[in-house]
């Protein structure tokens, strides 16, 4: 006679068979290398955010933020790229849609915040859209259509996005069909991004049917006026009874309800004014600038600037990673790289500045070590910050596994004519160039910043 299997065994094989049925997916072939997605990415969210209304709520930005780090985290082996560097905006507009750009940027419209009736509803829009991104659609679409040069469809792209005639208002100068070979997915790609996307929400223990719940709603109530989230994203055929079928052959990990943050988003945006069109952005502006004090990239105004978050996000550059509060934006200038809350960063007399954060770049260097090439460094920087003097000494420190110097500066702020400290870091590279990382803060606020700087100078890792 069989003995019989205890519960608790059946239960295990039960659910690693229910893992084994969900659909194979197979990334398409791709041309591209991952790190020309990267590139292709950063360079156009740059242009989204000059372009388009971000909205500046901490707390709300917070909930996506977390919500799509968990779904990144979630992300099959198989599909994670370390070169990919995500973020998650959103865009102070009423249209429903969303979009993921090649390497890792996320941005979601207020209006399809507004219409998701849980948290699992807007996870579920960001794990189809971080799917089109780990299996690298955009450009295995565009390979089907020919090479492009990265550098020349930034500005096509965020016409594909914003579409009509205002797109190509937006995409002057630039061929506005290589927008549309990036961002305009086939139904097969559809089909991919809808199952993975169902199976990344298990793993991050969202109920996958709330994506096909999403997506009626998205139908029900489209969007009145500027780009829906349907024109960009075809249904494959019977989406929601495919999604359903595949939440069935799912185990969902650790299930998970609305979190108080999502209740407070939902609150805070009943508060505010009604958002705009794209549509009328665009056309209110002429070009599809939304008038930002910044227009040279890191938009935002110096105002009141939240704690940092206990809560740190990864940020991966070829060259190095370094984890930083998750209520940090990132903002690139050139060679550099910055961190910075809302409030703490703008443009001040046509220069971008920030009071509070980091700031990471590699410079080159005629010097043969470490101090000489940071005493070369701080000459540079004295000479458009008259102001700028050394409040400390050398001391060793180690960055990145390498041997590096830490010092402290000090320096007026040009954004608020207060005193600032900076927590300046340093090293050689191999190649001969000085990397280093600055953390910037009001003198009176610097020895709470002093702490968080430390803390993500020790996170940082050099690759080569």
């Amino acid at each position: 006679m069989l003995s019989r299997i205890p519960s608790s065994i059946a239960a295990v094989l039960l659910s690693v068979s229910l893992v084994a049925a969900q659909t194979p997916i197979t990334a398409p072939s791709n041309r591209y290398s991952p790190s020309e997605d990267v590139q292709l990415g950063r360079e156009a969210a740059a242009e989204v955010r000059q372009q388009l209304p971000l909205l500046r709520d901490s707390q709300i930005q917070s909930m996506i933020a977390n919500v799509g780090q968990r779904l990144v985290n979630a992300t099959p082996n198989e599909f994670r790229h370390p070169e990919f560097r995500y973020s998650f905006d959103v865009v102070n507009v009423r249209d429903i849609n969303a979009f993921a750009l090649p390497g890792g940027p996320m941005f979601l419209n207020r209006g399809l915040l507004e219409a998701a009736e849980t948290e699992g509803q807007v996870a579920g829009v960001m794990a189809h859209e971080l799917s089109h991104v780990v299996l690298r659609h955009g450009t295995a679409q565009a390979t089907k259509a020919g090479k492009y040069q990265i550098g020349a469809v930034a500005g096509a792209i965020l016409g594909a996005i914003i579409g009509g005639t205002a797109g190509s208002v937006v995409s002057q100068g630039t061929q506005f069909g290589l927008g549309t070979a990036f961002m305009r997915f086939s139904r097969e790609y559809e089909r991919q991004a809808d199952l993975l996307g169902a199976q990344i929400m298990a793993r991050a223990g969202y109920d996958p049917r709330d994506m096909a719940n999403m997506f009626k709603i998205i139908e029900r109530q489209g969007g009145s006026g500027g780009p829906e989230w349907l024109s960009d994203h075809p249904n494959p055929g019977n989406r929601y009874d495919a999604i359903i079928r595949e939440a069935q052959m799912l185990r969902v990990n650790n299930p998970r309800g609305d979190s108080s943050a999502f209740v407070q988003m939902r609150a805070r945006l009943r508060q505010m004014p009604p958002a705009p069109s794209t549509e009328q952005v665009v056309r209110n502006t002429g070009s599809g600038r939304t008038g930002n004090p910044n227009p040279r990239g890191t938009g935002g105004t110096i105002g009141t600037v939240e704690r940092p978050s206990s809560r740190y996000r990864t940020y991966r550059e070829g060259i190095f990673s370094v984890s930083v509060p998750s209520n940090w934006r990132e903002l690139g200038q050139g060679d550099t790289v910055t961190f910075a809350p809302e409030g703490g960063y703008g443009n001040v007399s046509g220069r971008d500045t920030f009071t509070h954060g980091m700031e990471f770049g590699v410079t080159s260097t005629s010097q043969r070590n470490v101090q000489n090439a940071t005493d070369e460094l701080i000459n540079s920087l004295a000479r458009s910050n008259p102001d700028l003097s050394r409040a400390s000494g050398y001391s060793q420190t180690s960055i990145g596994n390498r041997r590096g110097l830490r010092t402290v500066l000090e320096n007026v702020s040009e954004a608020t004519g207060e005193r600032e400290r900076i927590l300046l870091f340093s090293t050689m590279l191999p190649d001969g160039r000085l990397f280093y990382a600055l953390g910037v803060a009001p003198r009176g606020e610097f020895s709470d910043y002093q702490n968080v700087f430390n803390q993500v100078a020790r996170s940082i890792q050099l690759n080569g």
